[in-house]
């Protein structure tokens, strides 16, 4: 990823959540690279520190934090360590010696300006009405309420200004075979999107990036089939699929300032697939 991108998130704090590989990795890195503190998360401990290491080793400002986003006890955790005032070694040594160091040497984020939510599952390729209620629950309570639930714990700390943007899916238009439930509480999120606009304007901005397939490894199952990674391939315009860097762009875009005017909407980044209920 270019470098020399602008800093449109400068002095912004931004969270992603599922965020330490595939499409929340690369929306991190793309928020960090241009100004931001980016609080990531992972349900696991190793995945979060290597995803750490490699965002430092870019020069970004990152927290790491485990957080499974259906359970509330990690949400609330998420919150509130990324509003906190961290301090570092460092600024405790030197605390002893210079008070006023607590001016100068204060990791402070205190707020939040973004909030990405792109945890997803899709537990079971079953038809929907084969699908057993326990993964039917399991695809609401990760795909659509947690998204509720991790809102309203920030949504007090959200700044003047801010910006909310779901991760949904070219499956919410058109729910595919074998992957139909999960496209049904992808549809709920551009329903949800249009709520919510409503509901945290004029102060917060909410938008939707509905990416296309994506060669990673929640989507592995379909793109490495080289049979079925040809015939998504053809359903394209661009006659190729997606890259991560492709949604982070977008996101970046409708989580910044030069979408302003800008709520409400969902932009489908699935290289001309047919998107339309």
């Amino acid at each position: 990823m270019d470098k020399n991108l602008g800093k449109r998130f400068e002095g912004k704090v931004a969270i992603v959540t599922a965020s330490t590989q595939g499409i929340g990795f690369s929306i991190a890195e793309r928020l960090g690279l241009e100004g931001a503190a980016v609080v990531i998360s992972s349900r696991r401990q190793k995945n979060v520190d290597e995803a750490v290491e490699k965002l430092k080793g870019k020069g970004i400002e990152v927290l790491g934090l485990v957080c499974h986003v259906s359970n509330a006890q990690h949400r609330k955790d998420l919150i509130e360590n990324t509003v906190q005032v961290h301090l570092t070694d460092h600024f405790k040594l030197d605390l002893e010696f210079d008070p006023w160091n607590l001016l100068f040497r204060l990791q402070k984020y205190g707020k939040i300006d973004v909030i990405v939510s792109n945890a997803a599952a899709n537990p079971a390729v079953d038809g929907i009405l084969e699908t057993k209620e326990s993964v039917l629950d399991k695809l609401w309570d990760i795909n659509v309420k947690t998204s509720i639930l991790l809102l309203q714990d920030a949504a007090p700390h959200l700044q003047k200004g801010s910006s909310v943007v779901f991760i949904s899916s070219i499956a919410g238009y058109q729910p595919p075979q074998g992957l139909a439930m999960y496209g049904v509480t992808k549809t709920a999120l551009l329903g949800l999107t249009k709520a919510l606009a409503a509901e945290m304007a004029p102060n917060t901005r909410v938008n939707c990036v509905a990416p296309g397939f994506v060669p990673t490894h929640f989507a592995s199952f379909l793109t490495t089939n080289d049979s079925i990674r040809k015939d998504l391939e053809a359903k394209t315009l661009l006659n190729r699929l997606g890259t991560t860097q492709d949604m982070a762009a977008a996101t970046a875009y409708l989580a910044s300032d030069d979408a302003s005017y800008v709520t409400g909407e969902t932009i489908v980044v699935a290289g001309g697939m047919p998107s339309r209920l």
